[in-house]
């Protein structure tokens, strides 16, 4: 099956990609179908199976180890681009427990790291032990550790050379390093058929002082396997989503293909998803830790919490995008299910793994999230914060506002002299300075679409009469585009033009259009070719709103406001100098104002529940087990999801395609604030819906009902899912 372009998505720079390819093209050959079902057949481990010398020649062992020991010195995020490749392929053997096992040894430092050369060369193989919730005790003495005790589910572990295992030392994990020939390994049933396991026993073991890894935390140690199990779990993931999509578009139910019916292609979408999401988290919590970052062992606990869950649920998708054929032996979907359900028992269970990252979150270590910008950002930040300062120094209110339109601030993204035609970084830096300057810029909301049309295809007097003024916050504007009958669909509208002397006549209705009631002017489709195509015989108007015949009523919606509004038009004049564009081709003139430069740097809307409101929930209450795992669960998403809008920046900044995973961003960032607010409000028992004394829960409440709009207005989810799968996943698109 030839490869997908979102597919090895989990590196963002060059170097990375390159590597991703090369390793996808190196398991194609050494991993073909006929080579993984022997080795399910034989149901024999071999130690070094017939690919382990690519893997040596290719120095994939040593990816991540610095080369102080051997290896190619590129961190735990080379070797993540590297696992995820791999994964697709549901490699067998000792591979990944080897790189797992030389990546803790290596972050805990010390004579251990003796150990390094030799697992590097591949002459070595080893295993790590599952943390697990119960461990073996081990008695500290003078000269090392004292240990006995078992450990159940070790991977690989009958074919390794050394076991890494974890130890409990007056109440806290340790880590050891010990040779299998001196301890006692049995072969055990794994419930993954490729990789096979051992039950190790250690009997009145003394484990010296050199082989016990005291430089290496449990968090770190956790934070490490999340990063190489996660890896791996996201190929399996990019594995079963092209899998799915690929049988969906060639499956033919009822005289059409499978991907054509919205439950499968939704199903398809929502696995892709879950694999933006998985190297969000994996690639968030790899680089932090090769940075040294403070807060990487919250990125660690965050993707140990997200991914296992993310895989069982995207490989069971898969089998049940397949049907039949997806049950049954010889279909490879199960092998991919065996290695989720492993890893995910390797890690632990998941209410513990959520409470990791919600204990975290509670005490104030979470992650704050930073985009690390090139070194020529900082002369394009001196320059920028010069200006900003001369215009905050302004003491009149509307003259500062009109400089900051002037200048070019409100959109710097635009051309010059309505923007400043600033590339990507040149945005990020401005809006860094501009948040750190607290610099009030007007929000110009259906402003910015209107402008944009006028722009691109605006007359030179439109341009004149509402560049400037609308730039500095003189002129509001609405957008006229849905209609009853047409909602997202809006090819399908109705509302009609007529040509007449000197202009045009409006005629018809449009619907939950936002501030209407209080504003200027209005952007306005309308067919003016009732006899072409759908997508033809559209014309895009500026409109007056005060003009005659033109009705607004306000729609009160389930918040008991009213921002949106129904707008009828009867007869309303707009003179021929109002039309954007060309007559008839309004429909490129909508396309292209929706799409713009503009470096988006975060998904989420401050005004709906978010992670602040979560935390403030948490002060001064007794939370249970549950709630917490629940609070952590959220968390780890909310995380994510702000990974993924940097993540879609640099990939921007790097002249990258990000267009799929943008739509994926404002799709989570949107149904996060739902989940956060439901979950408060539900948590709150009677509180939630009534007026209890001493409880404040009218902002949750706001939250709550309010939010229902975000995954609704912009495009519905059910929209949302038809596009990434069809853009992403590249699923049939219907006809009609």
């Amino acid at each position: 099956m030839a490869r997908q372009n979102y597919e090895l998505g989990l590196g963002i720079i060059e170097e990375h990609v390159d590597l991703a390819t090369a390793v996808a093209d190196l398991a194609e050959n050494v991993f073909s179908a006929d080579a993984v079902r022997a080795i399910v057949d034989a149901r024999k481990p071999e130690k070094f199976p017939p690919f382990w010398k690519s893997l040596v020649d290719y120095e994939l062992l040593g990816l991540h180890i610095s080369d102080e020991y051997g290896g190619s010195g590129g961190g735990l995020t080379t070797l993540a681009v590297a696992l995820e490749a791999l994964g697709r392929h549901a490699i067998p053997g000792a591979f990944v427990p080897t790189v797992l096992a030389s990546g803790l040894i290596q972050a805990a430092g010390g004579e251990a790291t003796a150990l390094l050369p030799s697992l590097i060369d591949g002459t070595t193989t080893a295993a790590v032990a599952p943390e697990g919730t119960t461990l073996p005790t081990a008695v500290a003495d003078s000269s090392g550790l004292a240990v006995s005790g078992t450990w159940d589910g070790v991977a690989a572990g009958d074919v390794a050379d050394l076991l890494v295992l974890p130890v409990s030392v007056d109440g806290d994990t340790r880590w050891i390093a010990v040779p299998a020939d001196q301890l006692e390994v049995a072969p055990q049933d794994s419930v993954d058929v490729l990789r096979s396991a051992a039950r190790v026993t250690a009997t009145d073991l003394l484990v010296p002082s050199a082989r016990v890894l005291t430089g290496l935390t449990a968090d770190r140690a956790r934070s490490i396997t999340a990063v190489v199990l996660g890896a791996e779990l996201a190929g399996v993931i990019a594995w079963s989503v092209a899998t799915a999509s690929e049988y969906a578009k060639i499956r033919v139910q009822f005289g059409r293909p499978i991907g054509l019916f919205q439950g499968i292609k939704h199903k398809c979408a929502w696995m892709g998803i879950a694999l933006e999401q998985a190297r969000a988290a994996v690639w968030d919590a790899a680089t932090a830790i090769d940075k040294g970052d403070d807060t990487a062992d919250f990125a660690g606990k965050v993707a140990a919490a997200l991914v296992p869950e993310l895989a069982v649920r995207v490989t069971q998708d898969c089998i049940q995008a397949h049907g039949g054929i997806g049950f049954t032996w010889e279909h490879d979907a199960h092998l991919y299910y065996r290695r989720a359900l492993a890893t995910r028992a390797a890690l632990g269970s998941h209410e513990i793994r959520a409470l990791r990252v919600a204990d975290d979150f509670i005490a104030g270590r979470a992650r704050a999230l930073e985009i690390e910008l090139p070194a020529e950002a900082e002369a394009i930040r001196t320059q920028v914060r010069a200006e900003l300062d001369a215009i905050q120094a302004i003491d009149d209110e509307d003259e500062r506002l009109a400089a900051l339109g002037d200048g070019g601030w409100v959109l710097p993204y635009f051309p010059a002299p309505y923007g400043r035609s600033a590339g990507p970084l040149e945005q990020v830096v401005i809006a860094q300075e501009i948040k750190a300057a607290g610099v009030q810029v007007p929000n110009l909301l259906m402003g910015i679409w209107a402008l944009a049309s006028i722009v691109g295809y605006g007359s030179d007097e439109l341009k004149e009469e509402f560049g400037l003024p609308t730039l500095r916050g003189d002129i509001m504007w609405c957008q006229l585009f849905s209609e009853p009958g047409s909602g997202s669909d809006l090819a399908s509208l109705q509302t009609r033009a007529t040509k007449v002397e000197g202009g045009w006549r409006i005629n018809g209705q449009k619907i939950w259009t936002s501030m209407a009631q209080f504003s200027d002017w209005g952007i306005l489709i309308a067919r003016s070719n009732p006899t072409a195509p759908k997508h033809e015989g559209i014309t895009y108007f500026l409109l007056d709103m005060s003009k005659e015949g033109v009705d607004i009523r306000p729609l009160r919606e389930m918040t008991g406001s009213a921002l949106f509004n129904e707008v009828f038009f009867d007869d309303v004049f707009i003179e021929d100098r109002y039309v954007v564009g060309t007559v008839d081709d309004g429909w490129k003139v909508t396309r292209t104002a929706l799409a713009s430069e503009r470096v988006a740097l975060s998904g989420k809307m401050p005004a709906y529940a978010n992670d602040s409101d979560l935390l403030r929930f948490t002060r001064d209450r007794d939370l249970t087990p549950v709630t917490r795992a629940k609070i952590g669960e959220l968390v780890a998403e909310s995380q994510a999801i702000d990974v993924m809008s940097n993540r879609i920046v640099l990939k921007q900044l790097l002249g990258a395609d990000s267009g799929t995973t943008a739509s994926v961003n404002k799709l989570l960032a949107m149904s996060i604030s739902q989940k956060i607010a439901e979950f408060i409000t539900a948590s709150l028992d009677v509180a939630g819906a009534f007026s209890v004394p001493g409880e404040r829960t009218d902002h949750a409440l706001e939250q709550l009902i309010g939010g229902r709009a975000t995954t609704i207005y912009g495009g519905t989810t059910e929209v949302q899912l038809n596009l990434i799968g069809e853009r992403m996943l590249g699923l049939p698109r219907d006809a009609q």
